[in-house]
């Protein structure tokens, strides 16, 4: 096992550094013990810690860690690694694929954006409840399940404003709790909570909107949005829906480079 790992911290979907949401990505010679990933996500205490083993040129094992455990998805931090590789590692590639718990994931370089390719939740109405109501401060128009929970609410300013209770939120089905609304400058807006992960608010949520876009497609018919994240650091996604599959670009800014000390 190495002494040392070089570690990335870097901002996504955003062009500005201190807005989007951030990720630390670490690119491997070979795999690491979960339980030592596990302390280094907790040690960072951000949202997702991504670890990248390399095993071909463009494609790489990919795995995901919450302060609060590992997850089969992510977003942003899947955005964050590629922008690592295809920046620092292969800058010859325009494309780098990812061996993943949810398939193969692909993304692609394009101008200033990298685009993802998820997978789309299938998403079932259930029924509104006085739970989700005291939870998130506000009664849903309408709500979906598939890992996420979604409640659609009546406007963009109930979900800009939201005063959500945490530990109400934590009892709510799904892994996480979006909350999303029609947007007047944008597509669609939403929020994002994690408690169950020890995350309380992802800042920009990646796999959230293979559930969020899925559920506006149903609802206007559209295959393209442009979507806003309203979190305090905010994020924009562009996303269209093919088949099965969410296509999700955004822009990244690194923030730091460092060495993590594994021992003397």
């Amino acid at each position: 096992m190495p002494k040392t790992l070089k570690q990335y911290v870097v901002d996504a979907f955003t062009n500005e550094v201190f807005k989007g949401n951030p990720a630390a990505v670490c690119v491997l010679e070979q795999s690491l013990p979960d339980e030592l990933m596990q302390k280094i996500a907790i040690e960072n205490n951000l949202s997702e810690t991504a670890f990248a083993v390399k095993k071909a040129p463009g494609l790489y094992g990919l795995r995901w860690f919450t302060p609060g455990g590992e997850v089969d998805l992510c977003g942003h931090a899947t955005l964050g690694t590629s922008f690592v590789i295809l920046s620092y590692y292969e800058p010859q590639l325009q494309e780098v694929q990812f061996e993943t718990q949810s398939g193969v994931l692909t993304v692609v370089k394009r101008g200033d954006r990298f685009e993802m390719q998820f997978p789309a939740y299938d998403m079932k109405p259930v029924e509104v409840s006085d739970a989700m109501q005291e939870a998130i401060g506000s009664r849903p128009l309408e709500a979906w399940l598939a890992r996420d929970l979604v409640c659609v609410l009546e406007n963009e300013d109930d979900v800009i404003h939201a005063n959500v209770d945490l530990n109400k939120i934590k009892a709510l089905d799904g892994l996480l709790v979006h909350i999303t609304a029609k947007g007047s400058q944008y597509d669609c807006v939403s929020r994002s909570y994690a408690p169950k992960l020890s995350v309380p608010e992802d800042p920009v949520c990646g796999s959230g909107h293979c559930h969020i876009i899925p559920v506006w497609q149903k609802k206007t018919g559209k295959t393209q949005f442009v979507a806003l994240q309203a979190s305090k650091r905010s994020g924009v996604l562009y996303c269209r829906l093919e088949n099965d599959k969410v296509y999700m670009a955004g822009q990244v800014v690194p923030f730091s480079e460092a060495t993590i000390q594994l021992g003397r």
